[in-house]
């Protein structure tokens, strides 16, 4: 098995830290305010509402707003890691050895699947990645937005919407909102370079960034840049297979190798003291190369010809991400504000397979490639969006009303391309046959396709009294593709005092099913020979694999159209701010979904029963062994709470302590599970909706139910010291259909350390994360589930299991 490494820290650092975090305060929004009324003093936020006079504090559901220092200071380069550090009910877990799912690995909110929460930047949505989850992992059947796309040299703060906001924003904000705020004006900027490894000696990681503005026409308008370039090695924490223990590790378990380009651009100009244009948008490349199952000499799919000691295939993902938002906004002379915008962005991965063989290719032309073009995905996204809002003043009410409405026209593509034949082909001697590790697309899973959706949407926010805020919202939509939904939502909050309010929300929401979960398509084929051949089964070619929901197979064996999600969010909480360094909330929060979209287990089809109505119905050239489909299997309730606050201690000229306390917990079951559809049931088949490592784990306790992050940043003068004490709670990984192999993997405890120094305009960090070295529970050897020792840790691991990062960092800021 590949060195433990030894911790990076004796035992007693700790104490220190924990010490000064015992004062008698827990907690606060992230992105702390100072030692003032938080009501007053805290920034104005933009998600959740369309008044622009709401802040952090006084906001009427619960939200986080992040600061790209606090962001910045977890050490970490990827986007989505530093939130899961900041925001508990993140979470961001790193599978490994899953088909390039670790190339686009996706981030969830409150324990619901990464398509469930909407992407904004700048209040726009952002467009998904082509690549969708179709196996044993985390966010399972999800095709979401990859938020490493966007570099943090470019973000000024994030906003994190903790409630449903489907009648706001439309489709996906199920779980929430995640509002990327950009950097803005021609003033500033910073060029920082970071790097390190892991103290297992590899994993090596460096990447430099620069953010920097310009002015235009005389002070009318900015541009600004943001570039980023960055570098990963693998890490391997894979073990020794112990049925041929003389062959060392083989295999490779852990991170990718990733390369990594991003050019960011903001802009505006001012048109007349009243209308601005603005743009924006990104192109980024992305080189990623992961790892298949290694195959030894002894295994069926060897190729000693070529292979003499055995092979590990490698899956190389190669993405190109690009976007543009352009727009007009103003407000006219009678207190309209008003923005029309247009919106672009797409995501093409290119997927091939190297170090690799296809041994029917190599059994039937004596020769075989070893690298391998297996296809495209591609997804596509374009809106038009018109917003109108204004304060207007209703003579029986106090305060003035926030009167918001606007339409959106949004289109969205996916396409498959197959990829070279050589990477799909079978044949008909019976070899195993496609690109061993991850075979081609075939052209039977080639196709493109589009919808449009058109959406109107009214809110109306205002203070009813002083002390009691209000909101209310509608959204209407139509998708060509399934129809119309209309989304409401509630929310009210009163301040008993200036320094403790209850707030609440109500609201409908719902969820459009992907392009990619209706139509996406992989292929694997088999020939049977004579012999071989499932009982009841003649010789000859057949396919195992996924299969668009309304492809014909699919709808002759329950496939039907696939429905919207549609979700009920109830929220409730509390913020207080006893005194003036203490700030607390507390929220706790149900969301119910019904006609949520799962990926089924397999549906064996070989029965001659099976074979002859799929025959009588017109799929005779493409014959079947096993299929899966998407469908809307499953309804779930989720409940949780959330808590947020933080104290501040001033010590005068011995400096400053801000210590913050969140904390999360969230509990998701499937309420129900739908019937079979009653064709399968004539046939005699037994198709599982989801198996039960979807229903009781992927979709429920596979995601820990709690986690815990205690802050504490203590500066004085040039110096500061940063630390992070994290608690994941145990989870729980379950076995598709046999509940002796599942397993429970313990609470763990993470400590991560920074101490940065300040001197004029430089800054330089000296840090490491998981300073004691902690990793996951061993895979359970007695249950095989480490896969005969190769894989010792669960890909379900909230933390990853690389053990302790050290790192430094210079950054000049002006």
């Amino acid at each position: 098995m590949s060195k433990r490494p030894h911790p990076v820290a004796p035992a007693w650092l700790p104490a220190t830290l924990l010490l000064a975090l015992a004062g008698p305060a827990v907690a606060q929004d992230t992105g702390a305010p100072p030692p003032a009324k938080a009501k007053q003093l805290s920034a104005v936020i933009v998600t959740g509402t369309r008044a622009d006079n709401r802040t952090e504090s006084s906001s009427l559901t619960p939200i986080d707003v992040v600061s790209a220092k606090v962001l910045q200071q977890t050490g970490t380069s990827e986007l989505s890691t530093a939130l899961a550090r900041i925001i508990p009910s993140l979470t961001f877990p790193r599978p490994s050895a899953a088909d390039t799912a670790d190339s686009q690995r996706p981030a969830q909110l409150r324990g619901l699947s990464p398509d469930q929460v909407l992407v904004l930047v700048d209040g726009k949505r952002w467009h998904p990645g082509a690549i969708i989850v179709t196996n044993g992992v985390l966010g399972r059947g999800s095709q979401a937005v990859d938020l490493n796309t966007i570099p943090m040299a470019a973000i000024d703060h994030i906003e994190v919407l903790r409630d449903g906001a489907s009648a706001q924003y439309g489709s996906d904000a199920i779980a929430g909102v995640i509002n990327v705020v950009l950097k803005k004006g021609a003033t500033g900027g910073d060029v920082e370079l970071s790097g390190g490894q892991y103290s297992a000696g590899d994993g090596q990681i460096w990447q430099g960034s620069a953010n920097f503005g310009l002015p235009l026409n005389n002070d009318k308008g900015w541009l600004r840049f943001s570039l980023q370039e960055g570098h990963q090695n693998i890490t391997n924490r894979a073990g020794v297979d112990r049925r041929r223990p003389q062959d060392g590790v083989r295999q490779r378990f852990g991170d990718p190798a990733v390369r990594d380009h991003n050019l960011f651009l903001n802009s505006q100009y001012d048109l007349s003291p009243g209308v601005q244009l603005y743009a924006f948008g990104h192109y980024g490349k992305r080189d990623s190369t992961s790892t298949a199952f290694f195959r030894s000499v002894t295994n069926s799919n060897s190729a000693p010809t070529i292979y003499p000691d055995g092979y590990l295939p490698l899956e190389n993902s190669d993405s190109t991400d690009q976007s543009l938002v352009a727009g007009l906004r103003g407000k006219t002379s009678g207190g309209w504000r008003w923005d029309i915008s247009g919106n672009y962005g797409a995501n093409r991965v290119s997927y091939a397979t190297e170090n690799s063989v296809n041994r029917a290719f190599l059994n039937d032309f004596g020769s075989s490639p070893t690298r391998f073009h297996d296809g495209i995905l591609k997804a596509t996204q374009q809106s038009f969006d018109i917003d109108l809002a204004k304060e207007l003043s209703v003579g029986w009410l106090p305060n003035p009303v926030t009167l918001a409405f606007g339409t959106e026209y949004l289109r969205q593509s996916y396409e498959i391309v197959a990829g070279d034949p050589a990477s799909y082909y079978v044949g008909t001697s019976g070899v195993s046959g496609g690109a061993q590790g991850f075979g081609g697309y075939q052209p039977a899973n080639a196709g493109s396709h589009a919808r449009h959706s058109v959406a109107e949407y009214l809110s109306l926010e205002t203070n009813l009294t002083d002390r009691l805020g209000t909101s209310l919202a509608v959204r209407h939509e139509d998708y060509s593709d399934f129809g119309t939904t209309t989304s409401g939502s509630l929310a009210g909050r009163f301040d008993f005092t200036d320094r403790f309010a209850l707030r609440a929300s109500a609201s409908t929401g719902f969820r459009a099913p992907s392009l990619a979960q209706q139509f996406y398509a992989y292929t694997q084929s088999l020939y049977y020979g004579p012999g071989n051949a499932p009982p009841g089964l003649a010789p000859g070619i057949y396919n195992t694999g996924l299969v668009g929901a309304t492809s014909p197979i699919a709808l002759l064996l329950g496939g039907q159209p696939l429905k919207p999600e549609k979700s009920r969010n109830y929220t409730a909480g509390l913020v207080w701010n006893p005194v003036d360094p203490l700030t607390l909330s507390v929220d706790v929060y149900q969301i119910t979904i019904d006609n949520r979209v799962t990926l089924s287990s397999n549906l064996a089809i070989t029965a001659p029963a099976v074979q002859a109505y799929l025959a009588a119905n017109g799929i005779t050239n493409t014959n079947y062994s096993s299929i899966a489909y998407f469908t809307n299997a499953v309804d779930t309730r989720t409940r949780g709470v959330d808590l947020v606050g933080s104290y501040l201690f001033d010590f005068g000229q011995a400096g400053t302590l801000q210590t913050t306390l969140s904390y999360n917990y969230n509990k998701n079951k499937v309420t129900d599970v739908k019937p079979n559809p009653a064709i399968l049931d004539s046939l005699g088949l037994n198709l599982k909706r989801i198996d039960r490592r979807d229903q009781y784990g992927l979709l429920a306790d596979t995601t820990p139910r709690s986690k815990l992050i205690l802050n504490g940043l203590y500066s004085v003068g040039n110096w500061s010291l940063n630390g992070t004490l994290t608690r994941y709670d145990k989870f729980t990984a379950y076995n598709s259909s046999n509940p002796t192999f599942d397993q429970t993997y313990g609470s763990k405890w993470l400590l991560d350390l920074a101490l940065n120094y300040s001197l004029d305009r430089w800054t330089f960090s000296l840090g490491a994360d998981n300073v004691f070295d902690t990793y996951p529970d061993k895979a359970s050897a007695a249950l095989n589930n480490d896969n005969n020792g190769t894989f010792p840790y669960s890909v379900f691991s909230p933390f990853g299991f690389n053990g302790a990062y050290v790192y430094g960092k210079v950054a000049y800021r002006w």
